[in-house]
């Protein structure tokens, strides 16, 4: 059952409105003003949160800000309940990060579609994509609507890759968006000696390209398919559109930008301060958890040396030599290019 907070100080509108959703099989939660209403947020973290503007203590406006500060509660979903109507007051809330409003007076049928509406939003984009196409017209689906998400999937070409090929080149202007559909893609950047770094690898259910398309500058690294992969390209043009036109669009694209950084940068501290031993096993188990996220056993990681070298940030005959340790204390198994780890979580907690 859906929980949901309705902050209001209107005695009769909260009892009158409150009675209609759970008529609805919702779970409501009431506070009389903002102060109040934060806390009981805090507290029951609900699904939804309807909030009156002009109250008491609190106003509205304080009682979004308030969320939005809290990392826990931060991203449910913030329906404003308002008498005014000025344009002003519309844009306000929506700069604040507000999802909707509904205007009083107001009918059930106009709250529970609302309500309706924002829950099956919110719930298909908290999904994680699946592989394959079905995921990316399930994200359009959820944003832009059926026609959206047709005119932009039909009639796409589907791009082909061979092992060792470019999809994109560090410096080049990007021109589309592009999505996993099958294979395995790394992004790296070379030095001027041509030594190579590997900042992101991607797997089905990946967007890439995407930090320049937001930047609206060249690419920052290159791309190239590790082995036989498809890719579904979006072009410019329409990406843009989806950013620029659908909120739940740009927040997924936001919440893929800050986890790129957070990721980026606990690698680059791993770099700088691990140990030889410690870099490799971390290599190890971002290969094992982004390509089995299943943890399959017996699954095989094949990847060639200069890679595994690259994502770990070391020399290659290092890397070669540590593998061999590694071998030999049981926690992988070596098969040619191929690799199972054999003990995960001794991996994970490897001394430095």
């Amino acid at each position: 059952m859906k929980k949901i907070l309705l902050i209001e100080d209107n005695e009769d509108i909260r009892s009158n409105t409150a009675e209609i959703l759970e008529l609805s099989n919702y779970k409501v939660i009431t506070a009389e003003n903002g102060k109040v209403g934060v806390e009981k947020a805090i507290e029951h973290k609900p699904d939804l949160i309807i909030c009156d503007i002009m109250m008491p203590v609190l106003d509205g406006y304080g009682v979004l800000y308030a969320i939005h500060k809290n990392e826990e509660i931060k991203n449910t979903p913030f329906i404003f309940l308002t008498a005014k109507t000025e344009r002003s007051d519309f844009r306000k809330g929506m700069e604040l990060g507000a999802d909707d409003y509904i205007t009083k007076p107001f009918s059930g049928a106009e709250l529970l579609n609302a309500v309706g509406s924002r829950l099956k939003k919110i719930d298909l984009l908290r999904q994680e994509l699946a592989p394959g196409l079905e995921g990316l017209q399930h994200l359009l689906l959820s944003s832009s609507g059926k026609a959206a998400m047709q005119s932009i999937t039909e009639g796409r070409n589907i791009n082909k890759y061979k092992r060792k090929q470019i999809i994109y080149s560090e410096g080049n202007h990007p021109g589309r968006l592009y999505y996993v559909l099958k294979g395995k893609v790394k992004a790296y950047k070379t030095n001027d000696d041509g030594k190579e770094l590997v900042t992101e690898l991607f797997s089905p259910g990946d967007f890439l390209g995407h930090v320049a398309l937001l930047e609206e500058a060249p690419y920052r690294d290159s791309a190239e398919a590790m082995e036989d992969t498809e890719l579904a390209a979006i072009p410019k043009e329409d990406f843009d559109e989806l950013v620029n036109n659908n909120k739940e669009v740009s927040h997924r694209f936001i919440r893929l930008l800050a986890q790129n950084i957070s990721e980026k940068e606990q690698r680059l501290v791993g770099i700088a301060y691990n140990s030889l031993r410690k870099k490799v096993a971390e290599a190890l188990v971002v290969l094992q958890k982004k390509y089995n996220p299943g943890n399959e056993k017996g699954f095989e990681i094949t990847i060639n040396r200069g890679s595994l070298a690259s994502i770990a940030g070391t020399a290659t005959e290092s890397l070669i030599r540590t593998l061999g340790d590694f071998r030999n204390e049981r926690l992988v198994q070596i098969k040619g290019n191929g690799i199972v780890v054999l003990n995960m979580e001794k991996l994970e907690h490897l001394a430095n």
